[in-house]
């Protein structure tokens, strides 16, 4: 007989939130909505690329956006002025967001005649990779004075996007940044990952990024 029990509770922990995430994944296809998870690392232009996502599809579509942060809302008065339905998720010292907390996040924010809901989850490469939120589809920004080896360090949050964003490209002259290493790299981790350079301060790139968030909250509708 063992002397003591062991509990794995992390396994646990995933396991549990992976059944809740794909149950509310099952409720968006219900009402329609797309729930776009968006991370990335402090500083790497997420709001700045939220905010023109905004305002290239705002006339088509509906936007909700969560901005999630450990305890601050500098970003949701941001994207407030946009127009767009933002509510402020504070995590409480949580360096990510699992499905339950989305869940919350969605039923504060109200998605009732919301076509897209845009997750700026909390930024950091590691925890938020680590929990599903329930989104319909997970991308992410890299930002160039990042460096190109980021998909080296952290491949666990580049295994798990459809889309990663190479934000910050006005500024690559100032930086040793590779894009065929970058591409070769997270290729191996990620065969199917699309990989769209952008820049939120200038707007090159974000109509290709516009496109597919138009296409793939078309087939979200449509099944």
């Amino acid at each position: 007989m063992d002397k003591f029990k062991v509990l794995e509770i992390k396994q646990s922990v995933f396991e549990d939130n992976d059944r809740q995430a794909e149950l509310l994944r099952e409720e968006l296809k219900r009402d329609k909505t797309f729930l776009l998870n968006l991370m990335s690392s402090p500083g790497s232009g997420k709001t700045t690329t939220i905010v023109k996502t905004i305002e290239a599809l705002k006339n088509e579509m509906s936007i909700g956006v969560m901005e999630a942060d450990i305890d601050s809302d500098v970003d949701a008065d941001t994207v407030s002025k946009t127009g767009a339905k933002v509510i402020q998720l504070h995590t409480g010292g949580m360096c990510h967001l699992d499905s339950d907390m989305t869940k919350q996040g969605l039923m504060g924010l109200g998605t009732t005649g919301i076509d897209l809901v845009i997750l700026e989850n909390v930024g950091n490469l590691v925890c938020p990779a680590e929990f599903d939120t329930g989104a319909s589809k997970n991308a992410m920004i890299l930002s160039v004075p990042e460096g190109d080896d980021k998909p080296l360090k952290y491949p666990l949050i580049f295994s798990i996007v459809d889309v990663v964003l190479i934000n910050k490209i006005d500024a690559i002259a100032n930086f040793d940044f590779n894009f065929d290493k970058f591409k070769e790299r997270v290729k191996k981790i990620n065969p199917n990952i699309k990989v769209i350079p952008i820049s939120a301060k200038t707007g090159e790139g974000i109509d290709e990024w516009v496109e597919w968030i138009r296409t793939e909250v078309k087939e979200w509708k449509a099944q």
